[in-house]
């Protein structure tokens, strides 16, 4: 079962959507598509242009593809790839996004460059990254429920470090490094949803890939009193319209040069 990051990020995907400004007749890299939905979406708005959707996740992708041929959508395409080191057409695309896809980069300067790379001169990348950890209230919020009083976990590999990208100089450097220009990072609030109950948000919950490593670390009547915990946390966000957890981001807009 696939974690549904499209409800998660129902109010994010406007945000961005938004911000896109998608022309028709452009070419986009939608970078850490997932299952495809803001794919789809710059496919319709880029029409007669086209999209190609690249992503690490086979299934996700599978799911991509079955949703962008049932609607219907013949100007999209999807790889099963790491935009790190993908051999993209050099300056194929006008544009580049990305919804919280570019945080997991093993070398992020490398990445970027190899985006930019991709770009046409003077094209835009915008993308979505979280903020630090501790300003998300969903991820304070599990770990206080699963992992109460214990000393923070080892860092996890870049690979698995969803606020990789949460410092604006480290990015902004980072993008200028990769040949970028005209770097700008706007502080963007919106909540994220887990669920149109306490019971459906835990079973999403436990697919994440955080909770999944705390609960890992406990012995089997600790885990079912964290559950518990959980349970509670989850209960007191549930506002009637579905469960919600304040979060914050950065939108990153950026050219090519």
């Amino acid at each position: 079962m696939l974690f549904d990051y499209d409800s998660e990020l129902v109010r994010y995907h406007e945000r961005l959507r938004q911000a896109l400004e998608i022309r028709p007749g452009d070419r986009v890299l939608d970078i850490g598509c997932g299952t495809g939905q803001t794919t789809r979406d710059a496919a319709r708005a880029a029409s007669p242009g086209a999209v190609l959707g690249i992503d690490v996740s086979g299934p996700m992708l599978a799911r991509a593809r079955r949703l962008a041929e049932r609607e219907g959508l013949r100007n999209t395409d999807f790889v099963q790839a790491d935009a790190q080191t993908h051999a993209f057409p050099s300056e194929e695309f006008s544009l580049a996004m990305s919804r919280f896809g570019t945080m997991f980069f093993a070398d992020p300067a490398l990445a970027f460059a190899n985006i930019g790379r991709a770009l046409r001169p003077g094209a835009r990348l915008v993308q979505l990254v979280w903020q630090a950890a501790g300003l998300q209230d969903w991820q304070a919020a599990i770990r206080a429920a699963l992992s109460p009083g214990r000393p923070p976990s080892p860092p996890v590999p870049r690979a698995d470090d969803a606020f990789a990208l949460a410092d604006p100089h480290v990015v902004t450097d980072t993008l200028t490094t990769a040949g970028f220009t005209a770097v700008d990072i706007v502080d963007v609030r919106e909540p994220v949803y887990y669920g149109p109950d306490t019971e459906r948000a835990l079973a999403g919950v436990l697919q994440l890939r955080m909770a999944k490593r705390w609960l890992t670390e406990l012995d089997p009547p600790s885990a079912e009193r964290a559950l518990d915990r959980l349970r509670v946390t989850l209960d007191a966000h549930d506002t009637g319209d579905g469960v919600w957890f304040d979060s914050r981001a950065w939108l990153v807009t950026a050219h090519r040069r």
